[in-house]
């Protein structure tokens, strides 16, 4: 794997390339219609310049196609890519976005990379290698106390179902009454790479959708933090549900949020 990472990389930051001269500081788009025409350009353009470098980077690997889909994936090593994580944020003229490409094996993440084209920061992991920004190795947060910890979420997706968003509501109460601060925005990755640096100490997430976990659950677990479902059993592509913390508070985010599962 450490002797595939350079390829990924160059690979990724490439594609960021396209995705950055892509962005405007305006929104664009006013109708739904309008949006999911420029999200799905935005895909098409940096899915063009990716694609081919990782699968000739790698024999045998296989194309997840739908970064919306969930689940778990046939057994073997598959890419699970997000052209533009966060495009919803880059279409409106706003800086959370990023280009991501993850090895899944077997349903569990074995190296990813996350570069953030507005900054040039390259987030990179490798399953027992750790975690890195740039060329720092990431540690998460020492915090201890629920108290104390800066904690997000939001939705995977747009159309999520009513059982679901109240499930997020709900969730939201709960941590606010036991947390510091809670954030609530998307996507995943960019609050993840966060848990990984140690900023914040905690992400969960009501939902199973691949592209947006798999990046950031291999940085946590790389950084020393610990990643379950929110039953307290260890994450992996099929799980139904999602919780990223440093050690010192995982147990009481979990013992928080599992009975609104």
């Amino acid at each position: 794997m450490n002797s595939l990472l350079p390829a990924v990389t160059a690979a990724v930051k490439t594609s960021g390339l396209t995705l950055r001269d892509r962005f405007t500081s305006h929104a664009r788009g006013v109708s739904s219609t309008e949006i999911v025409d420029e999200i799905h350009a935005n895909d098409d353009a940096v899915l063009d310049v990716l694609r081919e470098p990782l699968l000739r980077a790698r024999d045998g690997s296989q194309w997840a196609e739908d970064e919306l889909a969930g689940g778990a994936l046939p057994p073997g090593e598959w890419w699970v890519v997000d052209p533009a994580e966060g495009n919803i944020n880059h279409v409106h003229g706003m800086g959370d976005w990023a280009v991501t490409a993850t090895l899944v094996r077997d349903n569990r993440p074995v190296l990813t990379v996350v570069h953030l084209p507005l900054t040039g920061d390259t987030y990179t992991a490798v399953a027992g290698a750790g975690a890195r920004l740039n060329d720092r190795p990431l540690k998460v947060s020492a915090k201890t106390d629920l108290g104390a910890a800066l904690i997000g979420t939001g939705q995977a997706k747009p159309g999520e179902d009513e059982r679901t968003l109240r499930r997020i509501g709900d969730s939201v109460t709960a941590m606010l009454v036991n947390g510091l601060v809670v954030r609530v925005s998307v996507p995943a990755t960019m609050q993840l790479i966060h848990v990984a640096a140690g900023r914040m100490d905690a992400f969960w997430q009501f939902s199973d959708v691949r592209s947006g976990l798999v990046a950031g659950a291999l940085l946590v677990s790389e950084a020393g933090g610990t990643v379950t479902d929110l039953a307290g059993e260890p994450w992996h592509t099929g799980s139904r549900d999602f919780l990223a913390a440093a050690p010192g508070v995982h147990t009481a985010a979990l013992k928080v949020l599992s009975p609104l599962v």
